[in-house]
């Protein structure tokens, strides 16, 4: 039996890869904090984004639905207020929802279940982010380019780093109050917090403290760049969308770019441990389970790709770490899993028990049985990619030692990570596998139609194109979110009686005999 009740923290990076942390290998990265909560909680080997780009995957991670099921397509698509998140379940199960940082939502509702919301968005809450599958040719203003790794290195400030010091400073702060309320008898709900940050995604710029922990001689460059003509189709239409091949790095930027990203990670830690710090002064760390991930991963340089957008392993595998050392034992899990599953696992965790009727089923499974190492487990990961880069549908699943990566526009490809972990050998028309691709594309006719999903998706863009034209005419009522902070609540005012305004802020209140 599951303890019930306990606080959920989420702590999110933004395109941290696993292969670039020391807790997955990496010889390299200085992140003491998710140190020591890989090394006393349960570390998933093998997790995956159900979609290798932010709003797609971040919708997926909180709904526990593949992409497809909700409309989630791209990083413009709204999030229907409809859909049930994790969010939803909690608050209903008498949970205190907060979200701080970034999360990427599209449309109206800039809430989805959580009853507090901290910060505003780095990112906009419009449709101006749309791709145009039709005219894939023509590149918008909006779409990656290669200056994030040509003018990567130290800086003082960025955007990034305003909006995530703001992340830090408000998760914090909400900490001691929850604590303070709790305290006072005002509050006793758990709660699930999300402090999402938006680094180590690009650019890669890191103040110069973070810049200075690694050195250029120590920094590993990727182990294949593969030429535009050996890249497969998807590959060489990602080069084109972000100019990889008319703006090409050297080899000094690409090394500068993995340094700022080891950098921003670096940072990423010591964010992560202040709020983990915030969580053991207030006292609830003994009754939190802290749970840690990335929306999808990074590139790097490798086989000449940057940033995501790609199912290779790089783009789609993501950190997840469940620190709950009062409940589940240390250990690895090698099975492969998904954002998909959480949604059922948190709830599980906040029951106590599992839930046996949905209003709306996820597409995931509990990781619970993985938390207590138990040996009937699922060994299984499901992805889409509907973004831009694409042309048709991108499906991807994976179950065991095998990959495969299916869209009507391209050839199959289908690897053996057990024994090609950097998936350099593509085995879908290699007839010793024939058995295996054929299983694979019976399963993905059942799964999808993918026919009609085209069709769904190119409608949606033409929606989406003539909305944002239309309302981006005359006065602009926009959707981003304002944090709303009541000053006359706040600090010292005449309506509380100072002495009893005082005993009621300070933290841990004063015993008197």
């Amino acid at each position: 039996m599951l303890s019930t009740k306990q606080n959920i923290l989420i702590l999110m990076a933004d395109q941290m890869t696993p292969f670039a942390l020391a807790a997955y290998g990496h010889r390299l990265t200085k992140t003491p904090n998710l140190d020591r909560l890989a090394k006393e909680g349960v570390v998933f080997d093998s997790a995956y984004c159900a979609s290798p780009l932010c709003a797609p995957s971040r919708f997926s991670f909180l709904s526990g639905k593949l992409p497809s099921k909700i409309g989630a397509y791209d990083n413009a698509a709204e999030f229907p207020s409809q859909t049930l998140t994790f969010a939803h379940y909690l608050r209903a199960e008498g949970y205190r929802t907060v979200l701080s940082g970034k999360m990427h939502f599209c449309g109206a509702d800039q809430l989805h279940g959580f009853e507090e919301r901290l910060t505003t968005d780095i990112y906009p809450a419009d449709f101006g982010w749309t791709p145009d599958w039709e005219h894939f040719e023509k590149r918008p203003t909006w779409y990656h380019n290669m200056s994030s790794v040509i003018d990567a290195g130290p800086c003082v400030r960025t955007n990034q780093l305003d909006f995530d010091d703001e992340v830090t400073f408000t998760t914090r702060q909400k900490l001691f109050d929850i604590a303070r309320e709790r305290n006072a008898g005002r509050d006793a709900r758990p709660f699930c917090m999300v402090a999402s940050l938006t680094h180590p995604h690009d650019p890669y710029a890191i103040p110069q403290k973070y810049w200075d922990m690694y050195r250029d001689e120590d920094i590993e460059m990727p182990v294949h760049r593969d030429s535009l003509e050996a890249s497969d189709p998807h590959s060489k239409r990602l080069r084109y969308v972000y100019e990889a091949d008319r703006t090409p790095p050297t080899d000094q930027q690409i090394r500068n770019a993995r340094r700022a990203y080891y950098g921003a990670i670096s940072y990423v830690d010591d964010q992560f441990g202040a709020i983990l710090e915030a969580l053991k002064e207030s006292g609830l760390d003994k009754d939190t389970i802290v749970i840690v991930t990335s929306d999808h991963g990074e590139m790097l340089g490798e086989r000449g790709l940057w940033y995501k957008m790609t199912f290779f392993e790089g783009g789609c595998r993501v950190p997840l770490i469940v620190h709950a050392p009062q409940q589940f034992d240390a250990h690895r899990v090698g099975a492969s899993v998904s954002h998909l599953d959480l949604l059922p696992t948190l709830v599980e965790l906040g029951r106590g028990t599992p839930r046996d009727a949905w209003p709306d089923a996820p597409d995931g499974r509990s990781l619970v049985p993985h938390l207590r190492n138990e040996r009937d487990t699922h060994d299984e990961a499901i992805g889409e990619y509907l973004g831009e880069g694409a042309i048709a549908p991108i499906v991807m699943l994976r179950r065991g030692r095998f990959k495969f990566i299916h869209t009507p526009a391209d050839p199959d490809q289908l690897y053996d990570l057990q024994n090609d972990p950097l998936e350099r050998n593509n085995l879908a028309s290699n007839a010793d596998h024939a058995k295996e691709a054929a299983a694979f594309r019976e399963e993905i006719a059942k799964r999808w139609d993918l026919a009609a999903l085209h069709d769904q998706v190119i409608a949606s863009q033409r929606r989406r194109h003539f909305h944002f034209e239309a309302t981006t005419r005359g006065v602009i009522e926009s959707w981003d979110w304002q944090p709303h902070v009541d000053a006359s609540q706040r600090y010292m005012r005449n309506h509380i009686d100072l002495d009893a305004l005082e005993a009621m802020a300070r933290f841990p209140a004063v015993a008197h005999s």
